[in-house]
């Protein structure tokens, strides 16, 4: 049995300036296919008959991850698109990461909430239940190098306020929450983190991403 993954999201999703294979979605899909680790819990996670199949090196078998994303999609714009794809019925696995060009764009937060909150239903849609429905939190670009002579205060201001949104609305709708601001803020300045254009991360920053999403699945 091939396990399913639909990442939806911007920039961030795609790993803008870096190859497809340094994505987070793509990183995470390697760990998961190289590990045995969580195994059994997955299986129960997707309620997987006893006959799936083990790839050869342990993990799970997991098909390449089918991304819905684009470089400055806000949230409005990421729900169009999704109207405008044919997608499976169903996946095993939802990622969302989205927000970054509303507040780019000085959209409202209101406004992002409304947006965000039908995302993520439809994402729990897509997955058939919440537990198997990944947030990722929205990165502060306003500590890159992107933001000089900018309110680089106010940004990360604004990006708060817009990842309270976030976990609230992930919380009540009993997805997962995965914070990777945190971590990004401390590397974002910092170059071996970063893409050519000193905005966007590099593959050893997604690798963080990756490592922690690839955890919480295997739960």
């Amino acid at each position: 049995m091939n396990y399913t993954y639909l990442a939806l999201g911007d920039s961030y999703t795609i790993g803008e300036q870096v190859s497809l294979a340094e994505s987070f979605p793509y990183q995470t899909v390697q760990l998961l296919r190289q590990t045995a680790v969580g195994a059994a819990s997955r299986r129960q996670r997707f309620d997987t008959t006893p006959t799936a199949v083990e790839n050869p090196v342990g993990g799970w078998q997991f098909t390449a991850p089918e991304i819905i994303a684009k470089t400055g999609w806000t949230t409005d714009e990421l729900n169009a698109a999704i109207q405008q794809t044919t997608l499976l019925n169903q996946y095993d696995v939802v990622s969302l990461l989205i927000g970054v060009n509303n507040q780019y764009r000085g959209k409202s937060v209101a406004e992002f909430k409304d947006e965000f909150t039908e995302l993520l239903q439809k994402a729990i849609a897509f997955a058939g239940n919440n537990k198997n429905v990944f947030v990722l939190s929205i990165p502060d670009w306003g500590v890159t190098p992107f933001a000089e002579g900018s309110d680089c205060a106010e940004i990360s201001h604004e990006i708060d306020k817009y990842n309270e949104a976030c976990a609230a609305i992930t919380e009540d709708l009993k997805c997962n929450y995965i914070d990777i601001t945190t971590s990004q803020r401390v590397d974002g300045k910092e170059l071996e983190y970063l893409a050519a254009d000193g905005l966007h991360p590099s593959g050893k920053e997604y690798a963080k991403w990756a490592k922690k999403l690839a955890d919480l699945i295997g739960i």
